[in-house]
């Protein structure tokens, strides 16, 4: 392959940045490799508010599951609560502006809700996997009722993200958390994965109509003796029962609506675009690691302890021993570990730490490949949403699965 190759200097937040840049002529797209020594940045987080149980006892902040969170342009937070099937409105402040939804089969209820998209504008769409996608305006009243194509095997959904330059959402099915199967999923010949696709749906009209943006890498399963229903129950969740350690698809949304994604166990980090597919390819010097005979019995024995440690008195826990004696597994550990996308357009980068369950430091990029720096293992870990002007929120759990959601304000500093 032909490609021509250039140093480039990148000045950004008064930070100079070396990276060396190859571009491939037939095409187009940029590799950009990072420097390898990490910058320490400092993680200054202010908290705003905090709402769940612990705090109030507010009968609406006793949460079910909480499965995603979501800001819009006015720094609102969306919380989806998937057991009570409700999305929470919550201000600046933390105090409770609506909610939407809960079960039902009227104009804005739901029926299996599976997952929730803000609009800057404050707009909201919720996935139900059952009716379509619910549409509701700023204000919370419910828009339409938009059907979902018909489908030609299991309909299943994961998180979502709103596209800002369009009435449309971007996920990825591949990866559900919820899915329904029909009767037509028996009768048409199932065509089982054999890569993540980036799906656009787009909202505009009484029925949805969906496009691929990108592909990731899946790893291949091996469908051999499987017969049609067998498929069907594993085509939702094609990862399913794919050896430990197997590399994750990890993916965000940049402000442009291109996608940012690992789906490799090298630091590499992928931007793809509509119309064009992976355009920008981002890597570091660091090494995936083997898995060797020590990591495999560490991660036995971590998961036998678990194990003992969440059993109920007196369960015969016989087979799931055995179940986990013999796991098989993947040949390295993955570098990354998560990745998540801002309001402004940096890419943050989980890396692994010392142990396969160990968070590593959190790299700092733009799409454009400029390396930030990282905050040190510990400092903090990966939203679960970004907002504007900084904003952040996270889903924590007590010992005893209670859920709080923390939203504070995180500025960035270097040393």
């Amino acid at each position: 392959m032909n490609s021509a190759r250039a140093t480039v200097m990148i000045a950004t937040y008064g930070v100079t940045v070396l990276c060396t840049m190859s571009v491939d002529p037939a095409n187009a797209q940029e590799v950009i490799e990072l420097p390898g020594e990490d910058r320490r940045l400092e993680a200054s987080f202010e908290e705003v508010y905090r709402v769940g149980t612990a705090m109030t006892g507010e009968a609406w902040q006793q949460f079910g599951r909480v499965r995603s969170l979501a800001f819009d342009g006015a720094g609102n937070l969306h919380i989806f609560d998937e057991l009570p099937q409700l999305v929470y409105v919550v201000g600046t402040d933390g105090s409770l502006i609506r909610q939407l939804g809960g079960p039902g089969d009227g104009p804005g209820e739901f029926s299996t809700s599976g997952a929730m998209a803000v609009f800057a504008d404050g707009r909201v769409v919720v996935v139900d996997i059952l009716r379509g996608y619910h549409v509701f305006a700023a204000d919370g009243t419910p828009e339409r009722l938009i059907r979902t194509a018909n489908p030609t095997g299991p309909t299943a959904v994961g998180r979502v993200v709103a596209q800002s330059g369009a009435d449309a959402i971007i996920g990825v099915p591949t990866l559900a958390t919820r899915w329904a199967i029909t009767g037509a999923s028996y009768r048409e010949p199932l065509r089982f994965p054999t890569s993540h696709a980036f799906e656009r749906t787009t909202l505009s009209g009484e029925e949805s109509d969906t496009d691929t943006i990108a592909e990731a890498w899946l790893p291949p399963k091996d469908l051999e003796g499987l017969d049609q229903t067998e498929l069907v129950n594993a085509a939702p969740i094609p990862t399913h029962r794919l050896p430990e350690f197997t590399p994750e698809l990890h993916w965000g949304v940049l402000p442009d609506d291109r996608v940012a994604f690992s789906d490799s166990s090298t630091y590499t980090v992928k931007v793809a675009e509509a119309g064009a597919g992976v355009v920008r390819i981002l890597t570091h010097p660091f090494p995936p690691a083997p898995v060797t005979g020590r990591v495999i019995r560490a991660e036995r024995d971590r998961r036998l302890r678990q194990l003992e440690e969440t059993a109920g008195p007196g369960e015969n826990l016989d087979r799931r021993r055995r179940r986990i004696e013999e796991l098989e597994f993947h040949a390295e550990l993955s570098v990354i570990r998560g990745l998540g996308t801002t309001w402004d357009g940096q890419i943050w980068v989980q890396r692994r730490g010392d142990e396969p369950s160990d968070d590593g430091p959190v790299d700092v990029l733009t799409a454009d490949g400029a390396y930030m720096g990282s905050y040190p293992p510990g400092a903090t870990r990966i939203p679960d949403a970004f907002g504007p002007d900084g904003l952040v929120g996270f889903i924590e759990s007590n010992e005893l699965g209670v859920q709080t959601v923390v939203v504070g304000r995180l500025s960035m500093g270097a040393r």
